[in-house]
């Protein structure tokens, strides 16, 4: 089961970079809550742009045999949270994080990386 999420969290900034999302990072948060074991956060830099990496998050997951449980925001485009389980994505607009800064309440949590 641990394999299977670290995949998916590693499909999703994959799909994330597809869209050329920035300052993507990804927080271990299962020793911290019970939401999810990873949040992976980013952004983007206008209200498409957000929206296409949505998209290309969704659609890898789909095509990878991943249930998309929810998302919500993606119409306005400013923050989208795609709940894919045990991976909570968080797609920003740009000002929407630098507001919100929610890297900053999880703060205690390991950051992780999945380079090739």
């Amino acid at each position: 089961m641990i394999q299977v999420t670290q995949d998916l969290a590693r499909l999703v900034v994959h799909a994330a970079e597809e869209k050329k999302a920035e300052n993507l990072i990804t927080l271990d948060i299962q020793n911290l809550s019970v939401i999810a074991e990873y949040f992976v956060i980013c952004h983007g830099n206008n209200e498409r742009q957000v929206q296409a990496i949505v998209k290309e998050i969704q659609e890898q997951a789909h095509k990878n045999g991943y249930n998309v449980r929810g998302v919500e925001g993606l119409d306005e485009g400013r923050w989208v949270l795609v709940d894919l389980g045990d991976v909570v994505v968080h797609v920003f607009h740009r000002e929407e994080r630098e507001f919100y800064n929610i890297e900053r309440l999880w703060g205690d949590a390991p950051r992780v990386s999945f380079d090739a």
